[in-house]
């Protein structure tokens, strides 16, 4: 155990020490919604951006939401879901004739006819090994022409990294369960020979015996607690590394060929434009909605009502549409979900999710355009890979195999709140031509699931940020569309004048403004003065 300590706690800080080590300063709660002047943390202003619409008249604005799913009981979000007026609940009957059955507050496209849920399904890569294996495993280049090795290449590629992925998850896996395992054992040892309910990092530092499994325990708690943080409690630990074993559970099951739980939904898989397979549970019983309701609750908690937090926008509805497992979506479901908010009146879908490999890239390509033909405004996560996507590959997108990126399509880094000089999540996709903008991402108080509400980063919480603001843009000033909503939003973020920060995964010192094509982090209320002063200008 002793010899293999230096890679315990590599994992340790790749892993488990996201999870305990804070901030040396931690930002407000609610430090997203507010302004980087009047209170010193790199919010948007969304406080501020109401206090210039004071008077102002608002419309309604449906944000759909794609993802894990949604607590729609949520004390602080069930106010505001989406209705839909035209289906009666529980008749068995697609009474507004769009193909779906009573679906309410939206569709789960992935769910079962008979009440199942997709709860875990693969990643996108195993999916690709497994369809390609059969055409290309055992051949070499000499067995092509010329003409067919650019796609025997691609296999090479997905070969490679298909094996460097399952087998460092299997490795993962299998030392997180032994150190789980040795810490179990020693705090039932330590608590025994202390007589203590509970360890702590002082208790062990005082440990002194010369009894070696006591001077091995001591040594391993030590340093993992070293490693992490000295202030928790080891039953802690043993709770934060167990949520990272379940975790790194997912991931092996992600990577098994044999896994494919589609036979749940009951579809078609060749049919990509078949409409209404799935279910109306848009909870996902059975499933953790956690992602899909801290997403929502970013948007459109109910702002005002002294509960839990204020969401960015005011005046929307939230219409819930669960295509998001645990794995990777499938693009059979992401397009789908698109053509569904689009038909049912969505003006803005937020996408707080992505992959590495896309099958069926050019149906959701289709499907992103049909939303940019029903001037319907679509934001994206960049992705958690502290990676540049100018170069690697983040799906969906609106870019690979375009001339130019899409006027309807948003891409958002996460940025952290400028406290302790942090500006850029460390883990946040960063790319000058192809990420937009940047907005609030690290340590993002919101809704949980059962009427809490939890911290959680990435930039999946950037991205329901910027779609919140748009959704308060088009509220206010309803005769926008969604390429003006896209040029306001970039035009008006705030740049950090020059700022170095750290490049995500290098470390290296570079300029803000070279992380994304605007430069700079979503502002509302400068979003607001621009919005206003164009609508103005059209007056004239």
């Amino acid at each position: 155990m002793l010899r293999n300590m230096k890679k315990i706690l590599s994992l340790m800080l790749l892993g488990l020490s996201l999870n305990v080590i804070a901030q040396n300063q931690a930002p407000p709660k609610n430090w997203f919604n507010l302004d980087p002047v009047d209170n010193k943390v790199n919010g948007v202003s969304t406080e501020k951006a109401y206090e210039y619409l004071k008077g102002k008249e608002s419309k309604t604005v449906i944000v759909a939401v794609i993802d894990s799913g949604i607590d729609i009981l949520h004390e602080d979000l069930k106010d505001v879901m989406w209705v839909n007026e035209d289906e009666i609940p529980d008749n068995g009957i697609d009474d507004d004739s769009n193909g779906y059955i009573d679906d309410v507050y939206g569709w789960n496209f992935i769910g079962g006819k008979d009440g199942q849920n997709v709860d875990k399904d693969s990643y996108a890569l195993a999916r690709e090994y497994k369809r390609l294996m059969p055409v290309y495993e055992g051949k070499t280049k000499s067995d092509f022409k010329k003409k067919e090795l650019a796609s025997f290449e691609y296999w090479e590629g997905v070969k490679a990294e298909f094996e460097k992925g399952a087998n460092e998850s299997a490795g993962q896996m299998q030392l997180l369960q032994n150190v789980d395992t040795q810490l179990r054992r020693f705090n039932k040892l330590f608590q025994a020979y202390y007589m203590l309910d509970t360890i702590t990092y002082d208790v062990v530092q005082k440990i002194n015996s010369t009894d070696q499994t006591i001077l091995q325990g001591k040594a391993i708690l030590s340093s993992i607690y070293e490693a992490t943080d000295k202030g928790l409690l080891l039953d802690s630990l043993i709770y934060l590394l167990g949520k990272d074993l379940e975790q790194i559970t997912s991931q092996a099951v992600a990577y098994d060929l044999d896994f494919d739980p589609r036979y749940i939904v009951g579809d078609d898989p060749n049919k990509l434009d078949e409409v209404g397979y799935g279910n109306n549970d848009v909870m996902g019983k059975g499933t953790d909605n956690f992602h899909g309701t801290h997403v929502s609750g970013i948007i459109a908690a109910k702002r005002g009502n002294s509960i839990g937090i204020d969401g960015i926008a005011s005046n929307v509805r939230i219409m819930a549409l669960r295509a998001v497992p645990d794995g990777d979506e499938r693009d059979k479901d992401v397009a789908n979900a698109i053509r569904y908010a689009v038909d049912n009146g969505a003006q803005v879908i937020n996408m707080s999710f992505g992959k590495s490999y896309s099958a069926h890239l050019e149906y959701v390509y289709e499907a992103i355009e049909y939303a940019a033909s029903k001037g319907v405004l679509l934001v994206h996560a960049a992705g958690n890979s502290a990676e540049d996507i100018d170069e690697a590959n983040n799906f969906p997108n609106d870019y690979i195999g375009r001339k130019k990126n899409m006027s309807n399509w948003i891409e958002v880094g996460a940025s952290d709140s400028g406290l302790d000089e942090n500006y850029v999540g460390g883990f946040s996709n960063y790319g000058k031509r192809n990420v937009d903008v940047f907005a609030p991402g690290v340590a993002i108080y919101s809704l949980a699931p059962d009427n809490k509400y939890q911290d959680a980063q990435g930039t999946s919480m950037a991205s329901p940020v910027t779609a919140g603001v748009a959704a308060l843009l088009l509220s206010y000033f309803p005769d926008l569309k969604a390429e003006q909503v896209k040029d306001i939003l970039m035009k008006s973020s705030r740049s950090l004048d020059g700022l170095n920060v750290s490049k995500p995964g290098s470390g290296e010192q570079v300029r803000f403004s070279e992380l994304s094509v605007s430069g700079g982090i979503v502002n509302a209320a400068e979003a607001v003065k621009l919005a206003e002063s164009m609508t103005l200008k059209k007056k004239r």
